[in-house]
């Protein structure tokens, strides 16, 4: 029995799993059926029981696991060991396996597969039950949801890992196959075209969805037009992935997600995507994990580039040290730097370095306005249409945006040409000591380079996107910036190089054990060995 079929056998699934992918990913074969206009509800349609809408809930809440009632035992190495740390957002000053784990390259199995497994236990299968409802056909709205955020969170799982079980999924007790990175994308575009038709459909035929928004939305109360928003601006960034592997299915997708006729982007800060805590009693997760287990702190790279900056965000983003013989200055931990060698008072000395500033109640903020901005300003540095302004203007506005977000007043920052991301200097060890990681300044320079422009674009976005640290990491893969401090000890036994850093979790034992065959297969689809130094499909930059 593999790893799919025990998440599905528990989630009651087996008897509908022959339509968990095929059904959600709006094949090419049944096109017309998906995106269709299904908004005519009878009433007996509209007199069914909503109650298992509550999964769409949990499916959300899983993008970034909550883990039921807010224990973060499983986001914490879903992403915050992982994608967080590899971003340059954060790092821990905790001696994890003795010193040895996925911050230094030492890959820890046990950790690894998390991901995996939430994306299929508390997403897809939480999606296929709402299918088996009939919710598909009597509410395609609220269907559009569920499908928009599959796409989200699984836009994520195949970031991590490359070729995952998608179109098969379910389809069989054993032998799930693996899809290619490229086709799992095309499959993503697909559902997002009938998520997106039926949003519209029900937006302009003035009906109103007779549920309590409460039972089923965790991010945007109902509010479909929002959704819509976000089903455009998600199919602008997975277009942005996948600009150097496939350029004109990346420019036909990204122009597809721009048209005004498709609805519009998220363009304001009310729209961002943020998974809320408040009506569930739930407590965020990464403000836990820092807050009550002291198990995380700030990277070295984002104190880095902030200080350098004098960006006015740094005091909504981080603490100063609490440390009295450090002072009460932003500090970060570099990538790598605590190990097994570090004797307890540099552990205890690194644990009371900069914390997160958020509030243990605070959303989980997964897509902001700003963040589209600077898609669009690397959409229009590409040539591509419909991105509503030129590269220099979006990408001002997706500073002032951030800036708005936090309520930090920029200043003088857009026009700041000197300003470089500072050295960084270990309080408690000399030997993790490095100069700037890059001379990329602030104001927009019309007649920079392409890449130039690039790093700007991206520096400023990864700045912006703060905690988020899966994209993030995504991006920094795609393009290589911003420029990060490598890791100090790289204990990867030479599968990971320390210059071009982590591409990939390697894939979970699970696997191995219990659907060997196809993995296998998968590993064909990868390209490459199963470790943390192969890329993705996307990851095609020289």
């Amino acid at each position: 029995m593999n790893l799919l079929h025990i998440i599905l056998k528990r989630a009651g699934l087996l008897g509908i799993t022959a339509t968990i992918v095929l059904g959600l990913s709006a094949c090419t074969k049944n096109f017309e059926r998906y995106n269709s206009d299904n908004t005519g509800l009878t009433d007996d349609q509209l007199s069914g029981d909503f109650n298992n809408l509550s999964y769409l809930k949990s499916a959300q809440r899983s993008i970034y696991n909550f883990s039921g009632g807010g224990d973060p035992n499983s986001y914490q190495v879903q992403q915050n060991l992982n994608a967080d740390c590899f971003s340059g957002y954060f790092m821990s000053p905790t001696v994890f396996n003795g010193g040895q784990n996925n911050l230094n390259y030492f890959m820890v199995t046990g950790w690894n597969g998390e991901a995996f497994k939430v994306g299929y236990l508390n997403v897809m299968a939480q999606v296929a039950k709402l299918r088996s409802t009939g919710l598909e056909t009597n509410f395609p709205a609220i269907w559009a949801i569920a499908q928009i955020t599959q796409v989200e969170a699984m836009s994520r799982v195949t970031d991590i890992y490359g070729p995952i079980p998608y179109s098969k999924a379910g389809q069989s007790k054993t032998d799930i196959a693996y899809d290619s990175q490229e086709e799992i994308y095309k499959r993503f575009f697909l559902e997002l075209d009938s998520a997106s038709n039926n949003l519209r459909s029900f937006i302009a035929s003035g009906q109103k969805i007779p549920v309590d928004s409460t039972k089923y939305d965790a991010v945007y109360g109902g509010n479909l037009t929002q959704w819509l928003h976000f089903a455009n601006s998600l199919r602008l960034r997975l277009a942005i992935h996948i600009l150097y592997a496939d350029a004109a299915m990346a420019k036909e997708q990204g122009q597809k997600a721009l048209d005004p006729a498709n609805g519009g982007v998220i363009t304001t800060n009310s729209d961002n995507f943020q998974l809320l805590t408040s009506d569930a009693g739930l407590t965020n997760p990464l403000v836990f994990i820092s807050q009550n287990w002291g198990d995380i702190r700030i990277n070295a790279a984002i104190q880095s580039y902030m200080t350098g900056y004098k960006d006015p965000r740094i005091s909504r983003y981080m603490n100063t040290s609490t440390d009295a013989t450090v002072g009460a200055v932003y500090k970060g931990i570099r990538i790598g730097g605590v190990t097994a060698s570090n004797q307890k008072s540099d552990y205890q000395g690194y644990s009371q370095l900069s914390t997160s500033t958020f509030n243990i109640n605070a959303p989980v903020v997964l897509m902001t306005a700003a963040e589209v901005y600077f898609l669009r300003a690397e959409a229009a540095l590409n040539g591509w249409s419909n991105t509503g302004g030129d590269a220099k203007t979006l990408y001002e506005t997706g500073i002032t945006t951030s800036m708005l977000q936090w309520n930090a007043s920029s200043g003088a920052y857009l026009t700041d040409n000197t300003s470089v991301p500072a050295a960084y200097t270990d309080p408690k060890n000399s030997a993790n000591n490095l100069p700037s990681p890059s001379t990329i300044t602030i104001q927009w320079n019309d007649a920079a380079s392409t890449e130039e422009k690039q790093e700007r674009i991206i520096t400023q976005k990864w700045i912006a996107m703060f905690p988020e640290g899966q994209e993030a990491w995504t991006e920094f893969r795609r393009t290589r910036y911003p420029r990060l401090f490598p890791v100090k000890n790289n204990l990867s036994g030479g599968l990971i190089n320390t210059d071009i850093q982590i591409r990939r979790l390697p894939y979970p034992q699970q696997e191995y054990n219990t659907n060997g065959a196809q993995l296998q297969n998968g590993i064909s689809l990868l390209g490459g060995a199963d470790n943390g130094g192969t890329r993705l499909w996307w990851d095609k930059k020289p």
